[in-house]
């Protein structure tokens, strides 16, 4: 574990040459920011500094403290104590308002688009230009124009924003804190759902900006991206400032060391095994919603004992679809879904459950956890009805329910005080270990993994690897779908690539490389 002091510890920051050099090139100083929510000190003294032409990375685990110091920034939270320094000068940010004037952008994670409007009325919306009560958009138009060919964010101003691909929509969220004249951005895991090819056009975007004076705020858990793109590295740890790195000093293993505060492995082993026979077996497959729009399209694979067929595919081309009729009972137009050769379309899911599926879901509030019952309770859910958490007179055995939760909290390294806690009390991590611990411990057949490092930090997302790699060796065909195409690559035996609703590409372990599958997931190859 590095030693906090010669890490940075309290006395970490922007260092001496920040304040004499505040003149010429500072744009932000964040100096002894601390914001204090009941039993939480989120931020704790915390010290920062940005430049002009610069891209600073801030790094840490989920909690660490990054996105509340960000929504200070952008005035969402008011600081307890501390000040904010723009341009040298000390600025109170009482808004958002405040803060887009004071020439801060925020991109959020989750776009903030008016789907129905084209991409021109997104970005001017809230900044019209108007000429006696008539709205002008001639101006706004060449200015966007300009803005478009100096940033590398090609998109047609007329385009409806819904009928956009993700990463066009973030061209527009980016478009639209240019156009309100913004010299400090923040971006909040902006490449969690790009494709790679996307991602290196959005760096592109940032070089172009960084060559124009602008300084960048990049908030992400993609280490490699971390590396290719920062001049410099700050990691926070539970709250603190524990060092600011040069990308020059800076390697994945010492930054993933510092987030955590101890060695992380970052390449699990994965072995190759034979594969068994087949376990699930999806055939022409299609699905349509309420409102009849097809999301499945004839879908076909199948999953073998012992191995990890991975889904790869930019959200929202059907793999909620696909695993929700896997895992639940939803009515499917046609085709059929097999468990060892049975067909399981027609089943509930306690049935599914019982013939051996197991499901880590893509939102583990809304469909994995009970989030104000005991770890103990949702430990069980799913088996809570049998023996040896009932007895003969169908009464819950609570000895029985705590020594089993005791047991998954430590062979799963749940992070608690105790098996009576309420779930909605962990950290976002503790809570996918429960969920998992719950799935594992039930030795499944199937294992359906969707997003299963979702919204977690880089020491979780090792323990989360090594399980999956654990439940293909004992033979258990695992299904992962993730958005994470390092994730895919990097777990799979054999990997398929949606596109709009269908499998367009099936790949064998080391067959493929990371840029071709990203083609396939932009459609620009078919089979």
């Amino acid at each position: 574990m590095p030693n906090t002091e010669t890490a940075g510890g309290p006395k970490a920051g922007p260092g001496p040459e920040s304040r004499a050099e505040a003149a010429d090139d500072s744009l932000l100083r964040m100096e002894g920011i601390t914001k204090i929510f009941p039993g939480v000190v989120a931020n704790d003294k915390i010290s920062l500094d940005l430049r002009k032409g610069e891209i600073l990375a801030l790094v840490g685990e989920n909690g660490a403290g990054k996105s509340t110091l960000m929504k200070i920034l952008y005035g969402l939270y008011r600081p307890d104590s501390g000040d904010i320094f723009i341009g040298g000068k000390k600025a109170r940010i009482a808004g958002p308002k405040d803060a887009i004037a004071r020439g801060i952008g925020m991109v959020h994670q989750h776009f903030m688009l008016v789907p129905p409007f084209s991409v021109l009325e997104n970005v001017v919306l809230g900044s019209e230009t108007a000429r006696f009560g008539v709205l002008r958009n001639e101006e706004p138009a060449r200015k966007i124009a300009k803005l478009v060919e100096d940033n590398n964010l090609a998109v047609e101003l007329d385009a409806v924003v819904e009928d956009l691909p993700v990463g066009l929509q973030q061209r527009v969220e980016i478009l639209k804190v240019l156009y309100r004249g913004a010299e400090i951005l923040i971006f909040d895991e902006p490449t969690a759902v790009l494709t790679p090819q996307e991602a290196d056009e959005l760096f592109k975007t940032f070089r172009q900006m960084r060559a124009q004076g602008k300084g960048i705020i990049f908030i992400s858990h993609k280490l490699d991206e971390v590396l290719d793109i920062a001049d410099r590295i700050t990691v926070i740890r539970r709250g603190k400032v524990i060092k600011t790195l040069p990308r020059a000093e800076a390697t994945k293993p010492l930054i993933a060391e510092l987030m955590v505060g101890k060695p992380v492995l970052l390449n699990v082993d994965n072995p190759r095994i034979p594969a068994g026979e087949t376990v699930l077996k999806v055939e022409g497959l299609c699905y349509a919603d309420p409102d009849g729009h097809e999301t499945l399209h004839e879908v076909g694979f199948e999953v073998r004992a012992g191995e990890i067929y991975g889904i790869a595919g930019v959200e929202g081309n059907g793999q909620s679809e696909l695993v929700r009729s896997i895992a639940y009972r939803i009515p499917v137009k046609k085709g059929d879904i097999k468990l060892q050769g049975g067909a399981i379309q027609s089943l509930e899911v306690r049935e599914r459950r019982e013939r051996g599926v197991a499901h880590i879901p893509e939102d583990r509030h809304r469909y994995g956890l009970l989030l104000p019952y005991s770890l103990a309770d949702n430990f069980v859910l799913g088996r809570h009805f049998k023996a040896p958490f009932v007895n003969k007179a169908a009464m819950q055995n609570r000895k029985e329910i705590a020594d089993f939760a005791k047991r998954l909290i430590k062979d799963f390294d749940v992070r608690t005080p105790s098996e009576l806690t309420p779930a909605h009390a962990l950290s976002g991590g503790n809570q996918q270990k429960v969920i998992i611990a719950r799935e594992m411990s039930s030795e499944p057949k199937l294992l359906l993994a969707n997003q299963p490092t979702r919204g977690v930090d880089v020491g979780a997302t090792e323990f989360i690897y090594k399980q999956l790699v654990e439940a293909k060796k004992r033979g258990a065909a695992v299904l992962l779908v993730s958005a994470d195409l390092d994730e895919v690559m990097s777990l799979s035996d054999r990997i398929g690539v949606m596109y709009k609703g269908r499998i367009i590409k099936e790949f064998g372990r080391d067959e493929t490389t990371k840029e071709e599958v990203g083609f396939f997931m932009m459609g620009e190859k078919s089979k």
